[in-house]
């Protein structure tokens, strides 16, 4: 098991999740104040899951690899909005 500290403004509990990671220790850095009406600051321990480790290529494995995934130098086709995740910037004209 890994872990990390996350920091946070907001008050969890032991258990819950921050950030996608479960909460196994809290520390109170800086207690919230409601005269000044702020918040609260908090460090949180938490379980991070192992990284998968990837497969190393046939390249860094030392025997020689072929581009499968590189296009060839002339051939370019311009990509879709699907596939640059559906993400579109409009402009609007001056007036």
């Amino acid at each position: 098991m890994t872990t990390k500290t996350v920091r946070s403004r907001f008050n969890h509990e032991v258990g819950e999740s921050v950030e996608g990671y479960k909460i196994l220790e809290k520390i109170v850095v800086a207690p919230p104040d409601l005269v000044e009406r702020r918040r609260g600051i908090y460090d949180y321990l938490v379980e991070v899951p192992p990284e998968t480790v990837k497969p190393r290529s046939s390249r860094e494995a030392g025997g020689v690899a072929t581009r499968e995934a590189a296009p060839a130098r002339d051939s370019f086709t311009r990509s879709t909005p699907d596939e640059r995740g559906g993400r579109v910037i409009r402009r609007i004209p001056s007036r």
